[in-house]
């Protein structure tokens, strides 16, 4: 099938940082340039001041930086105590980062299904599979949420089924930094909430970063010093196993640069985001994602024909449309967590989704031209 080229100054781009840049100016060599001068490379003066206003941004208590999103969920982990042979739920249809955290420090995750809506952990899932586990004498010690390509997952049923089981919630906020759920930010839920700043997040910057997000004071105290080696009063003063966990000081000049116009991003990206949902729900042939006005809309993704996705996403890339398949193979079809347990013999809806789901490009500096042109080329290859 060959499709007319859309016209337009610039080609398609799947995540647009250069768009970015160009609208930042030269703020971002500025703030690397003071770093440079000031030569604190690690724990500069910036990390406290991109702190302070992650940490404003989101409502929480305290934000505290870190290596990256990984890292992140790690250290939560360090810093409730997990053993091994503890039993933490996670959904299955996510990034690996989710469980790998959980098998490094020698528990097990205990895979369960997402909502077909929303692609977030499914509740009902999740308290099944703490009975299960229970009856089967296994000690269930907290759940590990996901917000999803942006969405903030089911926090009214987690958080009560969480204090009604007497089990920690951590969130995976890797990709919904920004988010909101019934008029809270993502950041405030559960014990503690873990983002990312990896460089396609929606607040991205320019290498691998993270942060922690929690009001518990006892927590953010054993946190920080965790991230560096378990310090005490100072860096040779070593009171717990920690790990080297920092965010440097240049990324966190670069965030503190793209904080000043995230809500502004935000708001594109949902205004894009609403566009796509208007025209996708006039196509049978597409499912397009539930909207959610609170969402950060990291990724877009539609569901297609598994058995046309390939030839579909062939024909996209032809036409000059960039794709991504988030994610290919649910996390207990890997071979690396294959011995890991499931909630049942089969989880339906993530099988189902992995072999259905196409993300198409999303971001703020998608003109409405290039917009239109990637509705319209989806149209006539579905229909």
């Amino acid at each position: 099938m060959k499709i007319s080229h859309q016209k337009d100054d610039e080609p398609i781009q799947f995540v647009d940082l250069a768009a970015q840049r160009a609208r930042l100016g030269d703020a971002i060599e500025v703030a690397i340039s003071k770093v440079i001068s000031h030569q604190q490379f690690i724990m500069g003066p910036e990390i406290s001041q991109l702190e302070h206003l992650l940490a404003k941004f989101s409502g929480a208590k305290h934000a505290i930086t870190c290596s990256s999103g990984t890292d992140a969920l790690a250290l939560l982990l360090l810093g409730f105590g997990i053993k091994p042979g503890d039993v933490v739920i996670c959904p299955t249809f996510t990034f690996c980062a989710t469980a790998e955290v959980i098998a490094w420090f020698g528990a097990i995750p205990l895979f369960v299904d997402v909502d077909l809506n929303t692609f977030n952990i499914n509740p009902t899932d999740v308290q099944n599979a703490i009975d299960t586990a229970q009856n089967n004498g296994h000690k269930v010690t907290g759940i590990v949420s996901v917000d999803l390509f942006g969405r903030p997952a089911d926090y009214k049923a987690l958080e009560k089924l969480a204090k009604d089981n007497g089990k920690w919630l951590l969130c995976d906020a890797a990709q919904s930094f920004g988010a909101s759920y019934n008029n809270r930010n993502v950041g405030t839920f559960g014990i503690a909430t873990a983002t990312s700043f990896f460089p396609a997040k929606p607040l991205g910057c320019y290498g691998d970063g993270g942060a922690i997000f929690t009001d518990d004071d006892k927590l953010a105290s054993l946190v920080k010093s965790l991230r560096s080696h378990g310090k005490g009063e100072h860096k040779y003063d070593n009171i717990h196993i920690g790990m080297a966990a920092r965010m440097d000081t240049i990324q966190a000049a670069i965030l503190i640069e793209k904080i000043s116009i995230f809500p502004e991003e935000i708001e594109k990206r949902r205004r894009i985001a609403e566009k796509y949902n208007n025209y996708f729900s006039n196509l049978t042939n597409v499912i397009p994602p539930s909207y959610h006005e609170g969402s950060t809309w990291a990724q877009y993704t539609i569901q297609v024909d598994p058995q046309k996705r390939e030839a579909i996403q062939k024909t996209l890339r032809q036409e000059g449309i960039p794709t991504q398949i988030y994610y290919p193979i649910p996390l207990h079809r890997q071979k690396a967590y294959r011995s890991y347990p499931t909630l049942r013999k089969e989880l339906p809806v993530s099988d189902q989704l992995a072999a259905s789901v196409i993300s198409l490009p999303i971001h703020p500096y998608i003109s409405s031209k290039q917009q239109e042109y990637i509705c319209q080329t989806i149209k006539k290859i579905v229909c």
